[in-house]
């Protein structure tokens, strides 16, 4: 069928880069690129012997004539970003360059700056219509698959959904006092950051985990949720018609809430570069280099993931409630694939927005949210490819007790 260009070697990317080798029939050949390339050509020898030809290189992601020069020399059809999101751009800019279908997990921020947002992609819009080509934003889990989640909601149980809650568990025990599931620099920025929601046509802030709520997850069993802003919430309030309300809910177990406060007091979650030893050092990234990398949690994380979302709306006149939601196991995630689940539930996605576009199911030009796009083929693919998803059509509601009067004042 095609051939992709694979930009990152962490552990997302090895899990997107292990489904396309099994999904070869699609990725009869890629390229695996990396800053440092010894981490691509140890992939490639551990997944050599397949019927997918694999070769790796070495590129610079923060530089456009790098990629630029790579792309036209690898002539892929696709080019699956799996870097960081601070990266985004640069590929961008390469994309158009050589008229490349381009993909992504996640939107783009500044590295200077605790900042995301799809108003810089989204920008590209035009240009990419122009140049005849794709670029999918948000192929991961969430966003990625919630988008999907909610276009299939809409497409095939409501007329109008008017309230969406995003849930994501990690009920993993990897058995560090702490570690995060992935990049710890752009995790540590996401959860710090002041928690965001829509309602009723504007956003309204909160405190970082201001907002609490228990829910007993299928599986995984009751586990505190705190609100957090996150990036799908931007598209899905804009693409997603009569919706009044949307949060997004994350599980954090106590251990990892008190090192994290602990981290913050001391300033070692700031982005602001300090001077060390005669040289600038950025706090946060110091600590990301000395934390456990996500890539080796897998053999010792035991535990389920959760991930959906809850809809309310009404079909045929009537109120009506639906959740679809993945179970996912972090043990059979490793033993397929050497992963944990959360890298596994993000690089799933990936091969399958990358397949999408590749596959012409998902091709059209300018810069799309993947709730833009038909869902059907995407839900299909998850259940063959690793995530299943299951429903429920009466599900407990988020708010189903009473809230209490001190949020109500927000």
């Amino acid at each position: 069928m095609g051939k992709a260009l694979i930009i990152g070697c962490g552990g997302v990317a090895q899990v997107a880069i292990h489904k396309c080798v099994q999904n070869s029939e699609v990725f009869e050949e890629i390229c695996i690129a990396s800053r440092t390339k010894s981490k691509c050509d140890d992939l490639k020898a551990k997944l050599d012997g397949g019927k997918t030809k694999i070769t790796t290189a070495q590129v610079d992601a923060n530089n456009v004539d790098e990629l630029i020069a790579l792309i036209e020399e690898v002539k892929p059809d696709i080019v699956m970003n799996l870097a960081l999101p601070y990266q985004d751009l640069t590929i961008m800019d390469a994309c158009l360059a050589t008229k490349t279908h381009y993909m992504d997990t996640a939107n783009y921020e500044p590295e200077d700056t605790a900042k995301f947002e799809y108003k810089w992609q989204w920008d590209y819009k035009e240009r990419f219509e122009e140049a005849g080509i794709t670029a999918l934003l948000g192929s991961g889990f969430d966003p990625g698959v919630t988008g999907v989640f909610t276009a299939h909601a809409l497409k095939h149980h409501f007329d109008v959904i008017e309230y969406i809650d995003i849930l994501d568990c990690n009920g993993g025990d990897h058995g560090y006092p702490f570690a995060t599931n992935f990049n710890p620099e752009i995790n540590i920025r996401e959860v710090s950051a002041n928690g965001r929601y829509w309602e009723n046509g504007e956003w309204i802030e909160t405190k970082p985990m201001e907002i609490k709520r228990v829910y007993d997850f299928a599986e995984v069993g009751e586990k505190d949720m705190y609100l957090l802003y996150h990036e799908e919430l931007e598209s899905l309030a804009k693409n997603v018609p009569g919706l009044k309300r949307i949060r997004f809910f994350m599980t954090f177990g106590q251990s990892y809430l008190m090192h994290l406060n602990a981290l913050e007091n001391v300033g070692m979650t700031s982005i602001e570069p300090i001077e060390f030893e005669g040289q600038q050092i950025i706090p946060l990234q110091f600590l990301k280099a000395v934390l456990p990398d996500p890539a080796t949690l897998g053999p010792r994380t035991k535990g389920k993931t959760n991930i959906g979302c809850i809809f309310r709306g009404k079909k045929d006149g009537k109120e009506k409630t639906y959740y679809v939601y993945n179970i996912c196991d972090h043990e059979a995630c490793f033993t397929e694939v050497g992963s944990q689940a959360v890298s596994y539930t993000t690089g799933v996605p990936a091969m399958i927005g990358a397949m999408m576009v590749m596959t012409g199911k998902w091709n059209k030009p300018g810069v799309f949210n993947i709730e833009e796009f038909d869902p059907d083929p995407f839900m299909e693919a998850l259940n063959k490819w690793g995530l299943p998803w299951q429903e429920d059509f009466n599900p407990t509601l988020v708010d189903a007790d009473e809230v209490k009067e001190a949020e109500l004042v927000r």
